[in-house]
């Protein structure tokens, strides 16, 4: 056992009955608190981040191909969904899915009310994975190629508003600009969703891509664009200008951040609370053990002068007290990490914390736990919190031996 560690482990044993002890437990408990509201504000705020995100994906997927055009309404420019790139893009690395869709804007009407929304027309090729998980009434359906559905899916908010039920049949209008009468279409609510965006969610209707394609008078290979879906949110830039030079100069592709900026760049603000709070933090810890190291280096004056007069180097005391705030900060991260995870586990197996979901968008405190971010906290707090306490152990140097000893 090398010198400097076998002195600390000593001080350590006999700490217990000194006035210093209140101190040291101060010091672990500030750590301990520190890091895990470290690792609980990085597990929640990425988990609400990733959570918004899928929300935003599953109604608009993470890359969309559609015409060029200058308006901003709702009526989109037709483009043939005979391309190229198509089905065939699903196959190029990174890309995990293609699918086609057309929307158009209409009117809702009931007994005593009218709301107006967007039907989105899907296809045989829709990626039902994330909405078949939002259905809480009634349930989804299947496009058949040789059929043209009525079936459709509300969101619950809608239902609600509307008094809608699944299994319930709701009459639909919609205009097109080179008639005068509005067209009329009878629909059958077969399942009512639930994603908790409420901006999403009062907007869209699901339906037979073959209904939006009959009333804008389009031929059965007319649609408004294309859906992509990637394996790794990580890599939307990339996979968006790769997808942007396959389509050629005739269409765009947009990524999801691009068409809902606002959404983006409000998720991407959470990421500077995240280090105002670790910063804070570390800070908060890093003083309490400043304060705690020099308590004991205080208190452990007399055995710093007898460890030099018998000749020990400065080097080697720094390196001892060192160790034992070290301890201290490894006795902190134990009990902080075990709170964190303790709480973190609780809130994903029965979800105790609950948020108001239409002004969170989601219905209990996310988390998000992830191994790696756990590990970057441990080893972050305990690399920021020993350089702050290099500066202190220099004090040290300062005691001279004789004035030391009788200080004792």
């Amino acid at each position: 056992m090398r010198f400097e560690i076998f002195i600390a482990s000593r001080m350590f044993l006999k700490n217990k009955a000194n006035f210093s002890q209140p101190i040291v437990r101060l010091g672990a408990i500030s750590v301990a608190l520190g890091l895990a509201v470290m690792t609980l504000s990085i597990f929640i705020v990425t988990g609400f981040q990733q959570q918004v995100r899928e929300k935003v994906i599953g109604f608009g997927s993470h890359i969309v191909i559609s015409a060029y055009e200058t308006n901003t309404s709702l009526e989109s420019t037709p483009l043939s969904a005979d391309q190229d790139f198509y089905p065939y893009l699903d196959t190029i690395d990174g890309i995990k899915h293609i699918q086609i869709f057309a929307t158009k804007a209409g009117i809702i009407k009931t007994d005593n009310q009218i709301e107006g929304l967007v039907f989105k027309g899907i296809g045989g090729d829709f990626d039902w994975d994330y909405f078949d998980s939002k259905i809480i009434s009634g349930e989804s359906f299947r496009i058949e190629p040789s059929e043209k559905s009525t079936d459709i899916i509300v969101s619950k908010s809608t239902a609600n508003r509307l008094n809608l039920h699944a299994g319930e049949e709701v009459r639909m209008y919609f205009i097109n600009n080179d008639e005068l009468k509005p067209r009329g279409r009878k629909f059958t609510i077969v399942g009512i969703f639930e994603t908790g965006l409420e901006e999403f969610d009062r907007m869209y209707v699901l339906g037979d891509i073959k209904q939006v394609q009959q009333l804008n008078n389009w031929t059965d290979k007319q649609i408004s664009g294309f859906e992509i879906l990637i394996n790794n949110y990580e890599d939307i830039d990339k996979m968006g200008e790769r997808v942007n030079d396959l389509i050629g100069y005739n269409l765009r592709s947009q990524t999801i951040k691009e068409l809902q900026p606002q959404i983006f760049e409000w998720l991407d603000l959470h990421d500077m609370n995240v280090f105002i709070i670790i910063a804070l933090m570390i800070l908060v810890a890093g003083i309490t053990m400043i304060s705690t190291l020099l308590i004991l280096i205080l208190e452990k004056t007399s055995m710093i002068g007898i460890l030099k007069a018998l000749g020990t180097k400065n080097m080697s005391i720094q390196k001892i007290f060192l160790y034992n705030a070290i301890y201290i900060i490894g006795k902190g991260l134990i009990w902080g990490n075990l709170i964190a995870i303790g709480l973190s586990l609780t809130q994903l197996q029965f979800g105790i914390f609950k948020l108001n979901q239409e002004s969170y968008y989601v219905s209990e405190v996310p988390i998000n736990f992830n191994l790696m971010y756990l590990l970057f906290v441990n080893v972050g707090t305990i690399v920021v919190c020993a350089l702050m306490l290099i500066v202190p152990t220099y004090i040290v140097t300062r005691i001279k031996p004789i004035k030391a000893i009788r200080f004792r």
